[in-house]
């Protein structure tokens, strides 16, 4: 990958950190809850897309060792990119419940200026670390959306819970996404 200096330079940095990723995907949450719009009827159905999104990525956080093993059974025999899958339902979900239409256009732009970038990014990566058996898994599955859904190849794979919810932090996201959810109630039946 060509790095570019300067500014751009520092944006490619951001993007490309997971952990910056994840930081701006929860502040957004909690834009969600600040800007919630009171008057509407869309917050139970805004919850129930990210929590959907909470457990998708509880679930395949738990079958994920970074960079050590090619995950490619349970969530990752659907999609490539099922954290990513997960992000997309929380913040939609947190989007419809908050009403606000200003900030459903800053998530959507965040999407589409960050998510791109970063499947392009983490796919070289795992080509480069997993060559063949990265090529020949991602030939048939999709980046984010899934293509294909079977039971069989969702299931077919080991959890760990201690992977997921602590190694892999999902059990602080939910009591973080939890407690946006109670603000974003609060504010919406003020």
């Amino acid at each position: 990958m060509n790095r570019r200096s300067g500014l751009l330079g520092w944006f490619d940095t951001i993007r490309y950190k997971e952990i910056y990723r994840q930081a701006i995907g929860l502040i957004l949450v909690a834009v969600c809850a600040w800007a919630t719009l009171g008057g509407h009827d869309r917050v139970i159905a805004g919850f129930a897309i990210a929590v959907a999104g909470q457990l998708f990525r509880t679930f395949a956080a738990g079958t994920i060792f970074k960079n050590r093993k090619l995950a490619s059974t349970g969530a990752y025999a659907l999609v490539r990119h099922p954290l990513y899958l997960g992000n997309i339902l929380i913040l939609a979900g947190f989007a419809l419940a908050c009403g606000n239409l200003v900030v459903t256009v800053v998530i959507v732009l965040f999407f589409l200026v960050w998510y791109p970038a970063a499947i392009r990014y983490e796919d070289g990566k795992l080509e480069r670390i997993f060559e063949d058996d990265w090529r020949n898994w991602s030939k048939g599955t999709n980046a984010v959306f899934p293509g294909k859904f079977s039971w069989k190849s969702l299931t077919d794979t080991s959890w760990s819970a201690h992977q997921s919810l602590i190694r892999n932090g999902e059990l602080y996201i939910t009591v973080y996404l939890a407690a946006c959810a109670v603000w974003l109630w609060l504010r919406a039946h003020a």
